[in-house]
């Protein structure tokens, strides 16, 4: 399953994966999901948010186990965030199934949607769309940096955005979400375990800063009579890494589009991305406002026009105990298991964190070795790649078997 998986939506020249919603690195992806479903006999399935789903029993039943994750990539992503959960959950029903293990629960394999919102912006599309955290109106809305909207993206990939909205129906018939995905961090490798469990997702956020100031020639106006709001920017930056070290808290901007982008051209706007994220809301409110005022005190200094755009956040998200819990319990009565698993917290949105608003979710994390993450060097050892499957099929065996 990793090598056919491997090739789709790699770019040759920088390694990494360039898997945008509803492109056609997407849908390849998608095929891929469809017919891996299919060759295991299961009920593949679509839903109304262009979520993938492939169940075994009976859908209707309700207080279904569902594992899975996403397919689709940051700019340049790197190959196991997202996709190891995908092909881990086809792999533990394999083994499953090798075990001859009795079903007494519907079990769904997922992918889910647009999760790292490379394409438009925001995170999760597909699970907020299903919790009802984002409208139908409000996903319409959503555009790409080509101005092209989500329901035309979808309609060119051959999909009807006409049914995007809440599935409270779906989620009703879903008794526990588990999703298995790679360690963005280092915890485990330094505690020396294969696999984890997640305690919680950090609370964070992306803010749009729009630095306005005057376009000008670059070889004409003198420094003193600029407007450049390029200078508030990079004050700005270098101020989010300030309040983040003083907050114990992180703070990025890894996005920038510059107007009218001209070599020789003075800019007359600067939008930067920031993404924020901390272990408490106090502490992310702190460094976020902290930047914020930073900003302001740059720009009102060298006439510059700021305003700041909130466009997502999630709050904490603590997994339910009683599920983490029982995670715990099933990975540590394992023949062979050397102790227990560890638990840790995460500073990275999930799909799994979305659901928790209305379903049990809970988390697996593989080791990876170096912590890189979000980028070509991504990596996971072999054989803690299947120490994962293995805790995975353990964890629906206890769930999803009589």
């Amino acid at each position: 399953m990793w090598r056919e998986l491997a090739p789709l939506g790699r770019d040759s020249g920088s390694g990494g994966y360039r898997r945008y919603a509803w492109t056609a690195a997407d849908a390849d992806c998608r095929a891929w999901f469809r017919a891996q479903a299919e060759a295991r006999g299961l009920a593949y399935e679509l839903d109304r948010n262009g979520n993938q789903w492939a169940w075994l029993g009976d859908p209707l039943a309700g207080d279904a186990v569902v594992t899975g994750s996403h397919l689709d990539s940051v700019p340049d992503g790197g190959a196991f965030d997202g996709p190891l959960g995908v092909v881990s959950s086809f792999a533990a029903l394999d083994e499953l199934r090798r075990r001859g293990a009795r079903f007494s629960r519907p079990l769904a394999l997922t992918n889910f949607g647009d999760e790292e919102g490379a394409r438009f912006g925001l995170a999760c599309v597909g699970s907020r769309l299903t919790a009802g955290q984002l409208t139908a109106e409000q996903a319409q809305e959503l555009r790409d940096g080509d101005g092209v909207t989500l329901p035309r993206a979808m309609e060119a990939a051959g999909y009807d955005p006409s049914t995007l909205g809440p599935d409270p129906e779906r989620l009703a018939r879903i008794g526990a979400f588990i999703e298995l995905h790679v360690e963005q961090g280092r915890a485990l490798d330094l505690s020396g375990d294969p696999v984890g469990i997640a305690s919680a997702i950090w609370p964070h956020g992306r803010w749009r800063f729009d630095f306005r100031g005057e376009a000008n020639h670059a070889g004409t106006t003198r420094l003193a009579d600029r407007r450049d709001p390029m200078l508030t920017y990079a004050e700005t930056v270098l101020a989010a890494r300030r309040e983040a070290e003083l907050a114990g808290a992180l703070a990025t901007f890894g996005k920038i589009s510059v107007e009218p982008n001209g070599v020789n051209a003075i800019p007359s706007l600067v939008r930067g991305w920031l993404d924020s994220r901390a272990a408490d809301q106090s502490a992310l409110d702190t460094v976020v406002a902290g930047i914020e005022a930073a900003a302001r005190a740059c720009a009102d200094r060298a006439g510059i026009e700021l305003s700041v755009v909130r466009e997502s956040f999630t709050p904490v998200v603590e997994f339910e105990h009683a599920l983490r819990d029982e995670l715990g319990k099933i990975l540590g009565q394992r023949p062979g298991g050397a102790g227990p698993v560890p638990v840790l917290g995460t500073g990275a949105g999930h799909d799994a964190g979305i659901l928790s608003g209305s379903i049990p979710t809970a988390m697996l994390f593989v080791r990876n070795p170096t912590g890189v993450s979000h980028s070509p060097a991504e990596s996971a050892a072999e054989d803690d790649c299947v120490a994962g499957v293995l805790a995975l099929a353990d964890v629906l065996e206890g769930l999803a078997c009589a």
